[in-house]
């Protein structure tokens, strides 16, 4: 596959340049034609990878390209079908994380594995094999948390703690097995950017240090940002290896999907502000559950025609947020009003009814359920909304099939055949294919939580387009997110939560990322406070 191009930028099928112009003295693991088939599917096809001391390597794709499949064969969560893999010369075989972790190999992974009804040194305890006594680990968690900027107190309750500081507690935990490599997938996607900064001058000063950091995301300024050197899978192949630093977002996610990715501008098309369709009226709800999080006054007009955009650091009342406008969460029925109506002691069908539609953060088991087709998770959605889906008692499987067909083209749902269940779609194909069905009603109010996560850079921008489409159609579309970049991309105004109490929603031309990031970490709560 080799094209002769320069050696940062070697298309390395094959390998031999890409590793001649890279390994040496330095290299900490040397991935050779690593290999990985579930089934009729190959995942990982003859992967080459070199990651040398004191780098911070990215690893990008599209959704399903491999990644993380890749790394958990690094990681031992995986065992390879074929190739090998070197670690400092030798070659080694990682049956399990507990192998890893005794070659030096550490993980932060996406989502956290934190006990929360336990202390933040009783966390890091059930992750080393010897913690030794707790009050002499409790000291080695503050000196090495205070070393690396990122204080801990061993004896606070992780429930108590907001998420940026669990990041904190992941890799901390990490840093304590003295690792020489770290993967770490998706780091910031909890994280305010003031919290990001901070974990990139933790990354440098680690690379200083001469441990290397395989680095997964979405985020291409992040990568561009503190990234030495890039590997690109497309289709469980290595297509492409850059210096990141040379190179600009859209080159790197053009590289990702193989064509240019469409931009997303919501200033392009201007809005024509209507009606309120959807108005939250000093809505509270109390907190369901000892780690939920309670509405405090939460108020907002959703009007026609515009994109409002929710940022905030997850576990701040988001979830609880998108339940009580849902009608999954009963509230007052003053404190939902949807079209002048007041709704907010009403359920999710009648909501629907009226002509709103809502997708939730969590797709799979919540947006649709993993052991049925996908023409029959649109029926569940779609059987009282007058899409002739139901007549009786009898199910309309071809007007179903029909939508399914529709909604796989208008938003490029890759599948291995027609009408499968929900799970054997990958995460990202999942996510256009749910909120694709929720768009392809057209509806008069969409309220979306986590439109893109986990989605390559192609997706969102399809994602994202259509949102924007949808508002200035005339609908009211309400975007809960965690992506500042995506939110600046597409809101005509932005609010922040931040523990249950909501900013106002202000135009995004008076916005910045530093005044949100003030905002998500406490901003916020001083505002709803005094309204």
């Amino acid at each position: 596959m080799g094209d002769g191009v320069a050696e940062t930028e070697t298309m390395t099928g094959d390998g031999g340049t890409a590793r001649q112009s890279r390994s040496g003295k330095d290299t900490l693991l040397d991935a050779r034609g690593l290999t990985k088939r579930f089934g009729d599917i190959l995942a990982n096809d003859r992967v080459d990878l070199v990651i040398n001391k004191g780098e911070i390597h990215a690893l990008l794709g599209e959704n399903g390209a491999g990644k993380s499949t890749l790394v958990k064969m690094f990681y031992g969560s995986l065992e390879p079908d074929g190739g090998e893999i070197l670690w400092q010369g030798q070659r080694v075989d990682i049956g399990n994380p507990a192998a890893a972790r005794e070659l030096g190999i550490g993980m932060v992974f996406q989502h956290f594995s934190l006990f929360e009804a336990l202390t933040v040194a009783e966390n890091i305890a059930l992750a080393l094999p010897n913690p030794g006594r707790m009050s002499e680990l409790a000291n080695r968690i503050q000196s090495v948390s205070r070393d690396y900027g990122l204080p801990l107190n061993p004896d606070d309750i992780v429930a108590d703690l907001p998420v940026g500081i669990r990041q904190r507690i992941e890799i901390v935990r990490c840093l304590l097995q003295e690792p020489q490599l770290i993967i770490m997938d998706e780091p910031t996607s909890v994280l305010t950017p003031q919290e990001a900064d901070l974990l990139f001058l933790t990354l440098e000063r680690l690379a200083k240090e001469g441990c290397a950091v395989l680095y997964i995301s979405h985020r291409l300024e992040e990568v561009k940002r503190i990234c030495h050197h890039a590997t690109i899978l497309r289709h469980g192949q290595v297509v492409r290896e850059c210096d990141p630093t040379k190179e600009t977002p859209a080159s790197l996610a053009s590289m990702m999907v193989g064509a240019d990715v469409a931009s997303v501008s919501a200033s392009s098309q201007k809005p024509q502000i209507g009606e309120t369709r959807l108005a939250l009226k000093n809505l509270s709800a109390k907190a369901a559950t000892p780690f939920a999080t309670a509405l405090n006054k939460v108020s907002l007009d959703l009007r026609a025609g515009e994109v409002v955009a929710i940022a905030g650091v997850a576990g701040n009342g988001q979830g609880e947020l998108f339940d009580a406008i849902s009608g999954e969460m009963p509230v007052a029925a003053d404190m939902v009003v949807l079209d002048g109506k007041p709704c907010g002691n009403r359920n999710i069908t009648w909501r629907r009814r009226q002509n709103a539609a809502f997708v939730p953060e969590e797709r799979l088991g919540h947006g649709a359920v993993p052991g049925m087709k996908l023409s029959q998770n649109i029926v569940l959605t779609r059987h009282r909304t007058g899409d002739k889906l139901v007549s009786g008692f009898f199910v309309s499987n071809a007007n179903a099939g029909k939508m399914e067909q529709r909604i796989k083209k208008s938003f490029d749902v890759r599948m291995s055949h027609d009408d499968p269940e929900a799970r054997s779609l990958s995460g990202g194909n999942l996510q256009k294919f749910v909120v694709g069905r929720e768009l392809d009603r057209k509806p008069g109010v969409l309220i979306v939580n986590q439109p893109t996560w986990g989605v390559d850079a192609g997706a969102a921008a399809l994602i994202r387009q259509a949102l924007i489409d949808l508002a200035r159609s005339g609908s009211a579309v309400l975007v809960i997110s965690q992506d500042l970049d995506e939110i600046f991309e597409i809101a005509d105004r932005i609010a922040v939560i931040s523990r249950g109490y909501l900013s106002a929603a202000e135009p995004t031309s008076d916005m910045n990322r530093e005044r949100v990031g003030l905002l998500m970490a406490g901003g916020a709560e001083a505002q709803g406070e005094v309204a």
